[in-house]
C-alpha cells in the first residue's frame, strides 16, 4: 500500500500559501487528496464547486494530487480513500494550539490515521483567505498571494456583486 494523505481546508478561495503546502505535501506522499470542507456554519464567498475547480485548475500540473469535499468527520472521508495521514499546513504558534487539539480528537476517532505538519514558508505566514478576500474587495494588489486563476475568479466574483 503507497502512502495516501488527505489535506484538509475551506479553500475560500486556495492561496499561494495553501499551494505551497500542497506542492511540499504532494513530494512526501504517493497520492494527495485535496478536500473542500463544507462547512455549512461558515459563509462563504465560492461554493464548493468553485473551490474544488480553482483547486483543480491550480493544481493540475502536480499529477499525484486529487481534489474532492466532504462533510462530516475528516477521519471518516481520511478512511473512506485509504488514507494513512492528514496533513496540515502551520502558518504560527495560534495555528498549532487549534491544530493540536484537532490532532488529538482525530487520534481518538481514529488511532491509524497520523498527522503531519507543514510549516509554510516565511513569505506565507500572514497570508489566510480572509485577508486575500478583504483586500480583494477593495481593489487591493492580491498578484503575490493568490494563482492568476483564483485572481481573475475573486475579480469578477467581486465585480458582479458590485453591478447588483
Amino acid at each position: 500500500m503507497g502512502s495516501v494523505a488527505v489535506c484538509p481546508g475551506s479553500f475560500d478561495p486556495i492561496t499561494l500559501g495553501h499551494l505551497d503546502i500542497i506542492t511540499r505535501a504532494a513530494k512526501v506522499f504517493d497520492e494527495l487528496y485535496v478536500v473542500v470542507l463544507n462547512n455549512s456554519s461558515k459563509k462563504p464567498l465560492f461554493s464548493v464547486e468553485e473551490r474544488i475547480e480553482l483547486i483543480e485548475q491550480v493544481t493540475k500540473i502536480i499529477p499525484n494530487v486529487k481534489v474532492d469535499s466532504f462533510q462530516g468527520l475528516l477521519v471518516d472521508y481520511a478512511e473512506s480513500v485509504n488514507a494513512n495521514a492528514i496533513v496540515r499546513g502551520l502558518r504560527a504558534v495560534s495555528d498549532f494550539e487549534y491544530e493540536m487539539q484537532i490532532t488529538s480528537m482525530n487520534r481518538v476517532l481514529n488511532d491509524r490515521i497520523e498527522t503531519f505538519f507543514i510549516m509554510t514558508n516565511n513569505q506565507y505566514s500572514f497570508l489566510s483567505s480572509s485577508i486575500v478576500k478583504e483586500v480583494a474587495k477593495y481593489d487591493g494588489k492580491i498578484s503575490e498571494l493568490v494563482p492568476r486563476e483564483v485572481e481573475e475568479a475573486l475579480l469578477k466574483k467581486f465585480n458582479n456583486e458590485e453591478e447588483k
